[in-house]
């Protein structure tokens, strides 16, 4: 029984290395930090569109108030794929956008983030809207009454309480953004999404494939919600 123990021990070990061996042909790690990369690039683009949608849909100019409204009701209604498949065939393929790169790896990775942002940025800008709606309008029109302007009163008045207001919101937006990120898969950029396609083509592994990429994505998406949903307790307004 005591040499049998080692025996076991080393058959298991010899059956994970089979099981495991074939992720050694491929770079997982790479495929999602490239991941990450799209995730944090658009989240950061999706940020400062989106508040500017926010500021003109909550502006005192009736074209600018419509400009907002109509690009949010617009895009929330298009699939990411649409519009991820309109930068590359649209803007890259038709128009020659090539976002400052020659190599088509590159000009992939920017026109996702593009495509990303774009998308991403109408519910960034619901979410703020939503934020702003909760500081009381008498904050704002005392700030008016002391003689700052629209652009006064929004960047040092209203938006500071409503950032503190959408962080758990702008979280589950975030969270979105990086399951989104597998539709860049659709243009060729070697992120997770499209590393587990050409997994599943040459490996007969589809259950463990598809669990070792999903553990992945819960490793992302699961730490970030946690810890911008204490964030937003910690600063959330007290009314």
């Amino acid at each position: 029984m005591r040499g049998g123990a080692p025996g076991r021990a080393s058959l298991h070990a010899e059956a994970r290395e089979i099981v495991f061996d074939f992720l050694e042909d491929y770079d997982l790690l790479g495929a999602f930090w490239t991941t990450v990369q799209l995730a944090v690039l658009s989240a950061v683009g999706s940020l400062i569109w989106g508040t500017l949608l926010a500021a003109m849909r909550v502006g005192p100019v009736p074209l600018m108030r419509g400009i907002g409204t109509a690009y949010v009701n617009i895009v929330r209604n298009i699939p990411l794929t649409v519009i991820i498949l309109f930068t590359s065939l649209g803007l890259n393929n038709t128009l020659g956008v090539t976002l400052g790169s020659n190599e088509i790896e590159t000009t992939n990775f920017r026109l996702a983030v593009l495509g990303l942002v774009l998308y991403t940025s109408a519910f960034v800008c619901e979410a703020l809207r939503s934020g702003i709606n909760t500081v009381p309008v008498g904050q704002a029109e005392a700030a008016r009454a002391i003689g700052l302007s629209f652009g006064q009163v929004l960047s040092l008045v209203v938006l500071p309480q409503a950032f503190r207001s959408s962080v758990v919101p702008l979280a589950n937006v975030l969270i979105a953004l990086i399951k989104n990120t597998t539709v860049a898969a659709a243009i060729g950029v070697a992120e997770a999404a499209l590393l587990m396609k050409e997994m599943i083509e040459n490996e007969a592994q589809l259950l463990l494939i598809s669990a070792i990429i999903a553990l992945g994505f819960v490793i992302l998406t699961l730490p970030t919600g946690l810890i911008l949903g204490w964030v937003g307790k910690k600063v959330a307004v007290k009314r």
